[in-house]
C-alpha cells in the first residue's frame, strides 16, 4: 500500500475512535462500538482500494505511443488488411539432426585418464611458438581448448598432439603455407612447445548413454525428439519472420506527412540517454564514444535523429491501427504477448525488461506485437516449404529418405528489422 494511502487509514481510524469516544448512547456494549468502527474502517479502506484501481485502470487505458490525436494528420498508413504473405518453414534434414547430436554428445564429454589423445577428442593444451628462436604474434597460447582434426592453430598442429597423454609436453615443427593469409609468417618453418593439460572425449551414442543421460529410453526415440525440438525451433523462426514481413509491408507503403516533433524530441532523448548507459557501462566519455564509432558530434546527431524518425513512424502506424481497429495489449492476447516480447528481449519476466529498457519502450514493444498479430490474422498466408514451393505441391520435393530436398531455389527474405531490436543489440 502506498504512504498517502496508509496515511489516509490512520487519519480515518483516528476519526472514528473519536466519533466512538464522544458518543453519548452509553447503552451500548464497547464490543459493539468497537465492530462498528471496524466496519466503518473497512468499508473506508474498501472505497479507498476502489478509487485507486479505477485510477489504475485509467492511467492503463490512457497509455498512448504518440502525443498526437489525429494521426491522420501526421502519416497516411498504408493497406495492412488482405496482405498476401508467405510463411517458407525450412525443412529439418537427417544431416541436421546427426550435427545437433553430436553437438550435444561433445557437450557431455567427459575427462579421460591415461589414455591417448585421437581425432574428435577435446584437448586443453598450452604452447609457445617461435620462429628462428624468437616468439610471435599469436603463437603463443594458454589453457587453450580445441577439437582434434578441425584446424585451429596450424596446418600439423591436430596430427601432432595425437598420441600424447595429458601431462605430457613435445616438441612440434610446423611449416606455415605459402598462402598464409599473414603474409609476415607465409612459408616460414616454426617450432611449438607444447603442453597436454588434459583430454575430454565424446561419449558414444547408445541406448544405455540415452536412457542415462536424456528423457528418452532409445537412440531412435531420442533421435525423434532432438527432430522434433529443431522442428519447433524452424517453425517459430519462420512465424517470427512471418510477423517481420507482415509489418514490413505495412511500414514501407505508409507516407509521412509531416513528423510531431514532440515525438520526435521524446524518441532522441530516450535513444541518447540508451547510448549515455551503454557509454557508461564502457566506461568512456562521449568524445571516446564517437571515435569509437567513427563518426563526429555532427553525425551522431543527424543518425540520432534518423532513429528517432523510424521510431515514431512505426509508433504513428501502430496507435492509428490499434484505434481503427479498437486493439489493445490488455486484452485475451495479453499472455501470449507477453511470452513473445518476453522472448525477442531474452528476459525472463516484464519487470526485467522494464527495469533495463523503461516501461515506454515495453509498451511500444507489445503494442508492435499486437498490431503485426493482426495483421497476419487479416493476411492471406500461404504455407510454403524449402525452396518455396507449396507445400500441396512439394511431394516430388522428398526424397526417398522422407527429408525435403532443399536443393531447390531459395526463397527470398524480407531484410526488414523492428527498431525495438536496435534498442536490444544496442546492450549486447
Amino acid at each position: 500500500m502506498k504512504k498517502k494511502t496508509v496515511l489516509a487509514m490512520l487519519v480515518m481510524c483516528m476519526v472514528f475512535s473519536a466519533s466512538a469516544c464522544s458518543d453519548k448512547n452509553a447503552e451500548k456494549p464497547a464490543a459493539e462500538k468497537t465492530e462498528s468502527s471496524a466496519e466503518k474502517t473497512d468499508k473506508a479502506e474498501d472505497k479507498t482500494k476502489s478509487e485507486e484501481d479505477k485510477k489504475e485502470e485509467e492511467e492503463k487505458a490512457e497509455v498512448r505511443l504518440v502525443s498526437v490525436s489525429d494521426i491522420s494528420k501526421y502519416i497516411t498508413v498504408g493497406e495492412y488488411k488482405g496482405l498476401k504473405l508467405n510463411n517458407i518453414v525450412e525443412p529439418v534434414s537427417d544431416p541436421e539432426v546427426d550435427t545437433e547430436i553430436e553437438f550435444r554428445l561433445q557437450d557431455k564429454a567427459e575427462e579421460v585418464k591415461d589414455a591417448t589423445a585421437q581425432s574428435g577428442d577435446q584437448v586443453r593444451v598450452s604452447f609457445t611458438g617461435t620462429i628462428d628462436g624468437k616468439s610471435f604474434e599469436g603463437g603463443s597460447e594458454e589453457d587453450y581448448d580445441f577439437v582434434i582434426g578441425e584446424g585451429a592453430v596450424a596446418d600439423g598442429f591436430d596430427e601432432g598432439i595425437v598420441g600424447m597423454k595429458a601431462g605430457e609436453t613435445k616438441e612440434l615443427n610446423l611449416t606455415f603455407p605459402e598462402d598464409y593469409y599473414d603474409s609476415e609468417l607465409a612459408g616460414k618453418s616454426a617450432v611449438y612447445q607444447v603442453t597436454v593439460q588434459s583430454i575430454r572425449r565424446t561419449p558414444e551414442l547408445t541406448d544405455e548413454w540415452v536412457a542415462a543421460n536424456t528423457d528418452s529410453k532409445t537412440v531412435a526415440e531420442y533421435r525423434a525428439a532432438v527432430q522434433k525440438e529443431l522442428e519447433d525451433g524452424v517453425n517459430e523462426a519462420a512465424e517470427n519472420q512471418l510477423y517481420a514481413d507482415a509489418w514490413n509491408q505495412v511500414f514501407e507503403s505508409s507516407e509521412i506527412i509531416e513528423y510531431p516533433e514532440e515525438d520526435i524530441e521524446t524518441a532522441i532523448e530516450a535513444y541518447k540517454e540508451l547510448n549515455g548507459e551503454y557509454i557508461e557501462q564502457a566506461q568512456m566519455d562521449m568524445s571516446e564514444f564517437l571515435r569509437s564509432q567513427g563518426i563526429t558530434e555532427e553525425e551522431y546527431e543527424e543518425a540520432c535523429r534518423e532513429y528517432a524518425e523510424v521510431k515514431v513512424k512505426q509508433n504513428l502506424i501502430v496507435q492509428y491501427i490499434m484505434d481503427e481497429e479498437n486493439l489493445s495489449v490488455d486484452d485475451k492476447e495479453e499472455e501470449e504477448l507477453d511470452k513473445k516480447l518476453l522472448q525477442q528481449y531474452g528476459a525472463t519476466n516484464l519487470s526485467e525488461v522494464v527495469e533495463l529498457y523503461g516501461e515506454r519502450e515495453v509498451n511500444e514493444t507489445r503494442a508492435l506485437l499486437r498490431v503485426e498479430q493482426f495483421i497476419v490474422d487479416q493476411a492471406e498466408v500461404d504455407e510454403k516449404v524449402g525452396g518455396g514451393d507449396e507445400l500441396a505441391e512439394n511431394e516430388d520435393a522428398v526424397t526417398d529418405e522422407g527429408a525435403y530436398d532443399t536443393q531447390t531455389e531459395d526463397a527470398g527474405n524480407a531484410t526488414g528489422e523492428h527498431v525495438a531490436d536496435e534498442d536490444a543489440a544496442l546492450q549486447e
